[in-house]
C-alpha cells in the first residue's frame, strides 16, 4: 500500500513546477509521510570510509535537504550516510526561479540554484539539533557576492566542525560564477589549507566535476593527498549536454541523473588509479546494479539524488538489499573487497 501511495504522489508530483514539487516532498517527509525502515544494514554492507563508520555504503549526495530540515526523517530513510547544504556563511536567495528542470525521457535534471540556503547560522544550529541514527555530512560553499571565497569555506567549516560527521569542499558546482575556478591547482591547494587549518577532528571531503581533463583530474588528485583529504566524491554534475532528448535539454546549468552515469564512473577509475585516497561515486545511480558499478570502478561508497525524484525515497531501501545480494554473488564478503575489481572496464 505505501509503495502505491509513493507511486501516486510520484505522478501528482511530477505534474507541477519541480522546485514546488521539491518543496512539497520535503514537506512530506517532515510529516513522517516517506518510508521509514531505519538503516539498512548487514555485515556485508557495513563499511567504514575515512574512518567512518556506516550501515550501508548508500549515501544522499547535498543539494536535497539545502537547509538541515529533515535529517532525522532521512536518517531513517535507509540510507548509510547523508550529505546536507550546501551551506554559505551568509544566506542568500540564489539564482532566479525557474531554476530546476525535470528531463523526465532522461532520467535526468537541470539545476542552476546557485547556493540558495538559510546560511550557516542556521544550518549549524539544526544539524546540532537533530537526532540522527547514521554519518551525516554538511557541503561546504562560498556566497556568490563574496570578495573571498576560499575564506567563506573555512568560515562554514569552522562553525560546522562540531555538529557533522564530515564536511566536503564543493567547488564544482557551475552555478556560481567562477567557482569552478577554484578547481585550479594552485587555488585548490589554498583553499584546502585554509579549511584543514579550522577543521579541528572532522574528516574533509573533496567534491570534484566531471568536466576536468586528464591533467587536471591529476592535479586534484595530487593537491588532495598533498592537503590531507578524507574523501573525493566524483562526480558532481555537468555542463555537457551530449545525447539528451528532453524539452529542457538546452537549460543553463548543472546536468545529473542517468546521463552522468558513463562520464561520471570515467573520472572515478581514473582518479582511483592515481590516489589511494577512499573515493564516493556520485552520478546517475537508479539501481543497485547501478551502485555496483560504481563499487566496481573504485567507489568505497555512493551518493544520490536524481533518480529519487523518478523513483521515489523506496528505491534507496531496494538499491541497499540489492547491492547485498549482488556483493553475495560475486562471493565478496563486505563492500571493500569489491572496490576497484573492474576499475578496467571504465578506463
Amino acid at each position: 500500500m505505501q509503495r502505491l501511495m509513493e507511486k501516486m504522489g510520484l505522478l501528482a508530483l511530477h505534474r507541477i513546477d519541480p522546485e514546488t514539487a521539491h518543496g512539497l516532498a520535503i514537506k512530506a517527509l517532515r510529516a513522517g509521510l516517506a518510508p521509514a525502515p531505519g538503516p539498512i544494514t548487514s555485515p556485508r554492507l557495513r563499511t567504514r570510509v575515512a574512518g567512518i563508520e556506516m550501515p550501508n555504503p548508500i549515501g544522499l549526495a547535498a543539494g536535497f535537504d539545502k537547509n538541515a530540515t529533515v535529517i532525522t526523517q532521512l536518517s531513517n530513510a535507509g540510507f548509510g550516510f547523508i550529505e546536507v547544504g550546501a551551506a554559505t556563511p551568509h544566506p542568500q536567495p540564489g539564482n532566479p526561479r525557474p531554476r530546476l528542470f525535470r528531463l523526465t525521457q532522461d532520467r535526468a535534471a537541470i539545476n542552476r540554484f546557485g547556493f540558495n540556503n538559510d546560511g550557516m547560522g542556521a544550518i549549524c544550529a539544526r544539524l546540532a539539533d537533530a537526532e540522527r541514527s547514521i554519518p551525516v555530512g554538511l557541503n561546504l560553499g562560498a556566497n556568490k557576492t563574496s570578495p573571498d571565497r576560499a575564506h567563506d569555506f573555512a568560515q562554514v567549516m569552522e562553525a560546522a566542525r562540531d555538529h557533522v560527521d564530515f564536511a566536503t569542499v564543493n567547488v564544482s558546482s557551475p552555478n556560481t560564477e567562477k567557482l569552478r575556478d577554484l578547481q585550479g591547482k594552485a587555488a585548490l591547494a589554498a583553499l584546502l589549507e585554509g579549511v584543514m587549518e579550522v577543521r579541528g577532528v572532522t574528516p574533509v571531503f573533496l567534491k570534484i566535476a566531471p568536466d576536468l581533463t586528464d591533467a587536471e583530474i591529476a592535479d586534484v588528485a595530487e593537491v588532495a593527498s598533498d592537503a590531507g583529504v578524507a574523501a573525493i566524491i566524483a562526480t558532481n554534475t555537468t555542463l555537457s549536454r551530449e545525447g539528451l532528448q528532453s524539452p529542457h535539454a538546452t537549460e543553463a546549468g548543472g546536468l545529473s541523473g542517468a546521463p552522468l552515469f558513463d562520464r561520471s564512473t570515467h573520472v572515478l577509475a581514473q582518479l582511483s588509479t592515481l590516489t589511494d585516497i577512499p573515493l564516493i561515486g556520485v552520478g546517475g545511480i537508479a539501481s543497485a546494479a547501478d551502485a555496483y558499478a560504481k563499487i566496481c570502478a573504485g567507489a568505497a561508497a555512493v551518493q544520490i539524488y536524481t533518480a529519487l525524484v523518478f523513483g521515489g525515497i523506496s528505491m534507496v531501501g531496494d538499491i541497499a538489499r540489492g547491492l547485498d545480494d549482488l556483493l553475495a554473488q560475486d562471493g565478496f564478503a563486505t563492500v571493500a573487497e569489491a572496490v576497484g575489481t573492474k576499475r578496467s572496464d571504465w578506463l
